[in-house]
């Protein structure tokens, strides 16, 4: 056992050092730029300390004691072949993370387990070679770890007292390793952060722990007060409710107030949000992009073009949150996967029921994926399309149906008679990896299989739907809104990378004058301002202004991995756990000036990054009745 512990000791720390290594040289130019690369490896060393004491520290615990018996070696061997194989794989599965989410395996490598048939799909589509090169690497890990670990004779035990003295030394090497310092709090991801770039942050980490410790912050739903700091609720609720331009409502409803609607049309309208995968603003050519967007261009000149709006986070849930029920970011997962939140939470649809209108959701892949089926039509949704209900397909990828498809359902739906005014949230899913689109419909440019060239067919899709929409029954009558859920692959040397959050939105249809709006906004602003274009007058919690409103508008919000940013105008406050807010002057698209702290400001920042979880454990993003139901 004695021989096995130190083998695996050793070989576990040349392959995390040579792994970071070989990560610093893939990313030197952002490193360099950083400065003191030698904190990588300094502090990796105490985090791969840590979690070799973790996963080997009971059998050295037991070695002076059980060295001798064949059972307990063999059993060591075949321990420390599985511990050795999850490293392994968590390391060659981090390149590619990397490239994909600009960080180490996270919590979102956990959650993207959960769904083993898109995510596998998806790797075996579009990263075939990738897969076999992990596969052969495993392989050869597998063969080595049996070598160097499996076959070990047992050894001779020391003398009693020498076994007491040697298990407390043991005891001792394994108690400091995992605590990683003499310090007052062990080491954590916190302690090992060494720049502004979230990415390199995490070098001196491994991917295993980094993983870990994802899985240990889900604990409580991730408290942001554990996290950044506390506010008493009194001042809490009234730096949001003043922000957000309203007055405060009921101690249990605090931003429970009326919004009467700008607009007044002879009839409801209805809404549609249609909600575009991954397509940030650098894609979008009248937002300064790559101009890959003719058709969303074109339909930006007719409708409400707002060139400065700001996604919520990185992921589709999180926009959603924030377009269907103007829920802000939190540290937390997003509302759509919270257990308490999958019913008598507020969105758009249980606001418009009230007001007779039927809500339906449109999505072309399988919506169990990322718990929305469940959080929809527990939440005011009376209708659910995915693609189980799409009748022949154009083309099915690895995610579902084609963006085509789901606006020919979209289309079909909203040309049925009725007279119930309607809500439809199409969501689409083509531009994604790995980049599947049916042939025939764009010029492609290059290798067919890239962001680019699915970005030119999302906006094909769109333009081919708006121009059926305009020569439509339905369009006059309607508002639509299209809005990405945020932007691919977002990652940076910045705390809060600024340009990977700036994103289209825009709103055309029935009483929406053509106009350029340049005033930075929110993906929670769109909701409020939705329902005062479709002329719904009546009491919500959501804190989004009402953009039809001229002094509203000047601030977004975003949670990035464990960071929480908020920009008004020019000024950005980052929030980081465990330290002190970082302050910059922000000048689009990517310059940061570091200036001093505004309190003020930052308390602003703190109370918004506080009430979304103090909102949900409270049941405070809700209607009254709906509160009063969930509580019975």
């Amino acid at each position: 056992m004695f021989t096995q512990i130190a083998l695996f000791a050793v070989s576990l720390l040349v392959l995390l050092t040579a792994s970071r290594l070989l990560l610093t040289l893939w990313l030197w130019p952002r490193v360099r730029a950083a400065g003191r690369p030698w904190a990588i490896f300094r502090w990796g060393l105490r985090i791969d300390l840590n979690q070799l004491a973790m996963w080997a520290g009971i059998p050295a615990l037991l070695a002076p004691w059980l060295a001798d018996q064949p059972l307990a070696v063999t059993l060591t061997g075949l321990w420390l072949q599985l511990v050795w194989l999850l490293f392994v794989l968590l390391e060659i599965s981090t390149p590619q993370f990397i490239q994909e989410y600009d960080s180490r395996p996270n919590r979102l490598y956990l959650d993207y387990l959960k769904y083993p048939k898109e995510v596998f799909g998806m790797l075996w589509k579009g990263y075939k070679l990738v897969l076999a090169a992990a596969l052969v690497v495993l392989l050869l890990a597998g063969w080595a770890g049996h070598a160097l670990f499996a076959q070990a004779a047992v050894n001779t035990l020391p003398a009693w007292p020498w076994r007491i003295v040697l298990t407390v030394l043991i005891a001792a090497a394994i108690v400091l390793a995992i605590r990683g310092t003499l310090g007052h709090r062990p080491v954590n991801p916190a302690s090992v952060a060494w720049c502004g770039d979230s990415l390199l942050n995490t070098l001196p980490l491994n991917s295993l722990y980094n993983v870990l410790f994802a899985l240990y912050a889900i604990k409580n739903e991730r408290s942001a007060a554990d996290v950044y700091g506390d506010l008493p609720d009194d001042v809490l609720q009234a730096i949001v409710c003043e922000q957000a331009h309203i007055p405060p409502g009921p101690p249990e409803l605090p931003t429970l107030h009326h919004q009467p609607a700008s607009a007044q049309p002879a009839r409801p309208r209805n809404l549609v949000l249609i909600v575009q995968e991954s397509l940030g603003a650098q894609y979008v050519g009248n937002l300064g992009g790559a101009g890959l967007t003719p058709c969303l261009d074109a339909l930006a000149a007719t409708g409400w073009n707002f060139t400065r709006a700001y996604a919520t986070g990185t992921r589709s849930v999180r926009g959603l949150e924030a377009v269907t029920a103007g829920f802000p970011p939190t540290l937390s997962d997003a509302a759509l996967r919270l257990t308490d939140a999958q019913s008598h939470f507020f969105t758009l649809a249980q606001l418009l029921r009230k007001h007779g209108y039927r809500s339906r959701f449109i999505y072309g892949g399988e919506a169990h994926f990322d718990n929305m089926k469940s959080f929809f039509l527990g939440n005011g949704f009376d209708e659910l399309h995915d693609l189980p209900s799409f009748d022949a397909p154009a083309f099915v990828g690895t995610w579902g149906a084609s963006d085509e498809d789901m606006f020919n359902k979209l289309h079909t739906l909203l040309s049925q008679p009725g007279a119930q005014p309607t809500l439809h949230l199409a969501f689409s899913v083509t531009n994604h990896t790995p980049w599947e689109y049916p042939a025939g419909r764009i010029a492609v440019q290059g290798e067919p299989a890239t962001v680019q060239n699915t970005v030119r067919y999302a906006d094909w899709a769109i333009g081919q739907f708006f121009e059926r929409a305009r020569a439509s029954d339905y369009w006059r009558d309607t508002v639509f809104l299209v809005v990405a859920d945020h932007d691919a692959r977002v990652g940076g040397a910045q705390r809060i990378p600024l340009r990977h959050f700036h994103i289209p939105a825009l709103i055309v249809g029935a009483g929406v004058e053509p106009r350029r709006d340049e005033r930075i906004i929110s993906q929670i602003d769109l909701p409020t301002t939705l329902l005062s274009l479709i002329g719904v007058s009546d009491a919500h919690p959501m804190i989004g202004h009402d953009l039809t409103h001229p002094h509203s508008g000047g601030r977004a919000m975003m949670q990035y991995e464990d960071h929480y940013g908020y920009l008004r105008g020019e000024r950005l406050v980052v929030l980081e756990p465990q330290q002190a807010a970082h302050h910059f002057r922000y000048t689009a698209p990517d310059t940061y000036e570091p200036v001093a702290a505004d309190p003020e400001l930052e308390n602003i920042a703190l109370a918004h990054a506080l009430w979304p979880t103090w909102a949900y454990r409270h049941q405070a993003h809700t209607l009254p009745e709906l509160r009063r139901a969930g509580l019975a």
